[in-house]
């Protein structure tokens, strides 16, 4: 998906939602382990209640590794089944790798080759030769790490050097040697708030990918305020708010609806910036 197809499919749907797909055994309704393949007989039913609602999904690498190679079929079934039955939303895949170069290759090939995501979270720690792999591909979207929703982003992320530059702002700049706006969008945390002031002095254009709206706490209306452009900018995430609303039998359905409300606030904000 491109950057103009990315703002096409948001204006057309009046949604930046990313819908999370952390899917967890421990967390799932019970209804769904007398099906044959839970995880992803899950996953479908919340893909087919959301739609309507969000412009991207994200599974979570972590959630499916855990459950070794029925995890990762149902990683990968679920791929397919938003590619055949969804085509017009984003998949990332929250991998959050990175590694020297050659081994960045192999990861850039199982996941834009094998699994054909259209983006994939990447940890820019180990620097240039450990991102533009994942870089090589037309289409092809890398988010890169760069202030993260957790309580340790405080150790390093905000840590500056004798200069005053902060470390998130150094891998800001100097990641835009190696990609652009239309294939590099950023992570920022929704629980930063008016952090987003800075990170768009540093990167007024980039796509934001932003975890921490609902569970964790993170504000939609700050982070539109200091964090959305012209071209809205945002993709804003929310897993367990959404794909965990209910634990009974009509879990899909709640879950539509908190897509739909989240969708409604998000209308609202397009519509305060004047891009809809």
């Amino acid at each position: 998906m491109t950057r103009q197809e990315l703002i096409q499919q948001i204006k057309q749907k009046q949604s930046f939602l990313c819908v999370g797909l952390d899917t967890d055994a421990k967390k799932m309704p019970q209804c769904v382990f007398d099906l044959h393949h839970p995880f992803f007989e899950f996953n479908k039913a919340i893909i087919d209640a959301t739609a309507p609602y969000c412009v991207a999904y994200k599974p979570n690498l972590a959630f499916y590794e855990a459950y070794g190679v029925k995890g990762m079929i149902s990683f990968e079934n679920t791929i397919k089944y938003i590619k055949e039955h969804h085509p017009h939303h984003l998949i990332i895949a929250d991998a959050k790798r990175g590694d020297i170069g050659n081994t960045s290759q192999m990861y850039a090939r199982t996941f834009f080759e094998e699994y054909d995501v259209d983006a994939l979270t990447v940890a820019p720690y180990m620097g240039e030769d450990s991102v533009t792999p994942f870089l090589g591909y037309e289409g092809k979207w890398v988010i890169l790490l760069a202030l993260t929703s957790n309580k340790g982003s405080y150790d390093f992320q905000l840590t500056a050097d004798a200069q005053g530059e902060r470390l998130f702002e150094k891998v800001m700049k100097l990641s835009q040697q190696w990609g652009n706006t239309e294939n590099m969008m950023y992570v920022v945390g929704a629980t930063q708030g008016q952090m987003f002031e800075d990170i768009r002095k540093v990167a007024p254009d980039h796509f934001l990918l932003v975890p921490g709206v609902g569970a964790q706490g993170g504000s939609l209306e700050e982070v539109c305020k200091y964090g959305m452009t012209k071209d809205c900018g945002l993709l804003v995430n929310s897993s367990r708010g959404i794909i965990y609303a209910s634990s009974d039998d009509h879990y899909a359905e709640i879950a539509g609806n908190k897509a739909r409300e989240l969708q409604q606030q998000m209308a609202e904000e397009l519509k305060k910036a004047g891009i809809i």
